[in-house]
Formats: structure tokens, sequence, C-alpha cells
């Protein structure tokens, strides 16, 4: 019997015997390595190569706890969970590995991959909501109803999906600097991108906490609403100088036509009054009356 197949009948009489241990209900396989090809599924993006490290050398010491899960393939075997694992099994040289076929579709292995994922709650929030977004979209859920499936609530879902409006420069900072659901809620309540770049370095290089970020947001979106009021308050003013200018033009005008009027042999009185409000101007012209015309 190969070293893999006694490694999987140990683990499974352990796990038969070990008081109040999770049994498998589902049959464990020793499935080659190289038969394997990666989940199309597999919301995890990044991989921490110390962190494999580590899990490989557990692995190597006390030996694989859960095994994967996969699904048939055209050719072999597509991961549905476990990527970590199996990479870490590779590192040691591995030639099979325990695992527990399934056989369920697309929509099925999708779900199986996130929600396992979400369980070891080591995801970040943009894989996970990228997760969520591809559901969405390929199976054509609502948000409710993928909020069911996953057992949360809609509201969860809503607000990591829409963390993906943030620019994908920022999408990539707050990847690579892990910032959290918090720090990236902040962000996007700024409209600027140029704003969010400026926040999210200041997160990085100060060390902000949730509070301290949430409060630089509100400081600088105080700061904007103001500067739009008084904006809006310099072009009122700049139209109430435009009104007077144009008023003044007018009453030239006025003045004028009133000339031109007694030019031509007309009498004419011209009255004109202003207040706060108001411009009023009234025009006489008396019948019958006239300057004398030299002709």
């Amino acid at each position: 019997m190969k070293l893999t197949e006694l490694l999987l009948k140990r683990k499974n009489s352990e796990l038969s015997e070990e008081k109040g241990a999770r049994k498998w209900s589902e049959e464990v396989q020793a499935v080659p390595i190289h038969l394997i090809v990666a989940g199309k599924y597999q919301p995890r993006q990044e991989f921490d190569e110390e962190a494999l490290a580590e899990l490989a050398e557990s692995i190597r010491i006390h030996g694989l706890l859960q095994p994967i899960m996969v699904r048939r393939a055209p050719i072999g075997y597509e991961l549905i969970v476990g990527e970590r694992r199996l990479r870490a099994c590779k590192r040691l040289g591995w030639e099979a590995i325990p695992a527990i076929v399934r056989d369920v579709d697309d929509k099925g292995a999708a779900e199986l991959a996130l929600i396992e994922n979400l369980q070891r709650a080591d995801l970040h929030v943009l894989e996970v909501a990228e997760g969520y977004q591809r559901l969405l979209t390929e199976f054509n859920l609502t948000q409710e109803e993928l909020a069911q499936r996953l057992g949360i609530s809609q509201a969860s879902v809503a607000n990591k999906i829409r963390l993906l409006k943030l620019p994908q420069e920022i999408r990539e900072i707050i990847s690579r600097e892990m910032l959290s659901e918090r720090h990236s809620r902040a962000l996007l309540r700024l409209e600027s991108p140029e704003q969010q770049f400026e926040v999210a370095e200041r997160i990085i290089q100060e060390g902000l906490s949730v509070k301290q970020t949430e409060e630089l947001v509100e400081a600088l979106l105080a700061s904007r609403q103001a500067g739009r009021r008084k904006k809006k308050k310099d072009k009122g003013s700049g139209k109430q100088k435009l009104v007077i200018k144009d008023l003044r033009i007018f009453s030239n005008s006025v003045r004028q036509l009133t000339r031109t009027l007694e030019s031509s042999g007309l009498a004419v009185s011209l009255d004109e009054q202003e207040d706060e409000d108001v411009y009023q101007v009234v025009i006489t012209v008396r019948k019958g009356q006239g300057s004398e015309v030299n002709g």
C-alpha cells in the first residue's frame, strides 16, 4: 500500500474514533496532484509565500487535517476548495492528496469556493467583493438571493460590492496594504480619486485607525462643502454686479432715446426712480408741443 493511502486510512480511522470530531460524509480519495487543475472560481487572488511555507511545515509534521475538494473535469480534476493546502502539499513533493470528489455544477462550485474561504476569514474584503460580484453576474442572482445562499445579510453583500466602485489604483493600494473594510468604506465617501489616494497614503504612512480615518474624511468633506457654498455665493455676487452693470447700460440707452426724441421736436420728460429692488423709468411725451425746429 502506498504511503498516501496509508495516511488516508489512518486519518479516516482517527476521525471516526475521535469523540466529537466532525466526520466527513463523503468518501476521501487519494487524487494524483498532477491531475488537479486550478479552480476557475477561486476567490483568493494573493498567496503569502511565507504563510504557505509555514502551512507546508505544519502539514509535514501533523499531516493534512482536512481534505481538499475537487470535481471531475474533462481531463483529471478541477479544484473547488483548498488551494493553499494543495500548494503546500506540492511544496512537500506529494504525489497525491486526500480529496473529496463532489458532483457539482459551476454554480455549486463557485458557492462552495466562496463559502469555504469566507469561513476561514482570511480573504481580503476586495477578494470577497469580487467573489460576490462574480456570483451575481455569472449566475444572474440578486443581492438578496446571494445573501440567503451565503447566510449573511443583504446589507453586508451591498456594502462589500460597493467597494468595487473605487478606482482600480485605489483598490490595488487597499489590497496590497491590507487596509480594512471600514478604512475602504471611508475612502469611498470621497468623490475625488486624488483625495482618495491622499487619504490612503496617510492611512499607510501615519498608521491611522478607522476612527481617525473617518474623522479625516469628515473634515475633507466639510471643507469641500464650505468651498462649494463660497463659490455659489461668489457666483451670486457676480450675477448681481452683472445686473447692475446691465441696468446702467439700459439707463444710458433710455436717456439717449429721450435726447433723440427732443432733438426731433417732441416735448419729452424723463422720470427715473430707483430703490433696492426696483428701477422705474417713466417717459412722458406731450402731444402738440415740442421745440421749434429750424428749417
